[in-house]
């Protein structure tokens, strides 16, 4: 399941949007990012036709099981690489920007290996995760 790095930001944003609002539109992910229309968009058309979303005719965006699970993948390493970097006395802004660029990057066995030993070492950064 090779995703980009764009792509697996922009069904992370979908998730964390679709636990606050009833419903994700492409003007939610625009306020959200901060990018132009017209990139989220293309970004939209492209996650679309890698049936990782699905968009209604009213302009409701929904994850796809695929999507859905690249989303939560994502997600998961973000909550806790930032919480643990939080923990060793990174700032908060400091260990989400941090956490946002490795989550990308690392491999499943690595993070994998990463929570397993959070769970042991550090039981309150793991508490909220799977």
């Amino acid at each position: 399941m090779a995703v980009n790095e764009s792509a697996e930001n922009y069904l992370e944003t979908i998730l964390i949007l679709s636990k606050k609002l009833p419903v994700v539109r492409s003007i939610d992910i625009v306020n959200e990012l901060g990018f132009k229309k017209s990139s989220i968009s293309i970004a939209m058309k492209h996650l679309r036709e890698k049936n990782q979303i699905t968009v209604t005719e009213a302009g409701f965006i929904y994850l796809t099981d695929t999507g859905r699970e690249i989303a939560e993948m994502i997600y998961e390493r973000h909550e806790l690489l930032s919480s643990w970097l939080e923990q060793l006395g990174v700032p908060k802004d400091i260990a989400s920007e941090d956490a946002c660029k490795i989550e990308h990057v690392i491999s499943r066995e690595s993070f994998e290996a990463l929570k397993n030993h959070f769970k042991c070492a550090m039981p309150d950064v793991t508490a909220h995760l799977k």
